[in-house]
């Protein structure tokens, strides 16, 4: 993606991925077209490497571009917002709008076998509703396996990380209007205004 510097933070990729687990899952289908799919991913860090862990339904063909063609990216979107002029103090501005989202390039394998794809699904619940997994253990034996049985999971070895902060950093006369203006608006605008907070603007 376009990342000028100021906006360039890679430091802060691997809590965003955590905040907003939902990716959109990016890669080419046969007809050479991009195939999306948007789904929640369990993010695991061993020292400096990273793996991405996610599974879409069997009656998906995305899983089958996947097998052909491993390489894919995974976009994650932190919170976004409409900034207005009116954080200036001069009138000569046009309005904009600050992001934050994470790229993460990725080679991924499909995982084979009903434990593998058990223990994937079980890593999600503990992210996300981990009471569930008491309930996940005692449903019938004859659902969890058609369940598992209706589903592709994949890992994904992370190649590359890009995570771009836009939050107006270049302009740090409307810092403190944008920052008062984002605390008191919707909750996208308040999560914007916490990151200005973390990035000391």
């Amino acid at each position: 993606m376009y990342l000028p510097p100021p906006f360039n933070h890679p430091e802060h990729a691997l809590a965003l991925i955590r905040q907003h687990p939902l990716a959109s899952l990016i890669s080419n289908d046969d007809a050479g077209f991009p195939f999306v799919s948007h789904l929640p991913m369990h993010v695991e860090t061993e020292g400096e490497r990273w793996h991405l862990l996610g599974h879409c339904a069997r009656s998906n063909p995305h899983w089958r571009f996947l097998a052909q063609r491993p390489e894919a990216l995974l976009v994650f979107h932190g919170p976004q917002a409409f900034m207005s002029t009116r954080v200036y103090p001069d009138l000569v501005r046009v309005p904009t709008w600050n992001y934050l989202a994470v790229h993460v390039k990725v080679c991924l394998q499909l995982v084979d076998g009903e434990k593998a794809k058990d223990l994937l699904l079980k890593q999600l619940i503990a992210d996300h509703d981990a009471p569930y997994a008491a309930q996940w253990r005692g449903l019938p034996e004859s659902y969890t396996q058609g369940m598992l049985k209706a589903i592709v999971a994949f890992k994904g070895e992370v190649l590359d990380v890009q995570c771009k902060i836009k939050l107006n950093q270049h302009r740090s006369e409307a810092h403190a209007r944008m920052k008062a203006d984002y605390a008191q608006g919707s909750e996208q605008e308040r999560d914007l205004a916490a990151w200005m907070q973390k990035l000391g603007l």
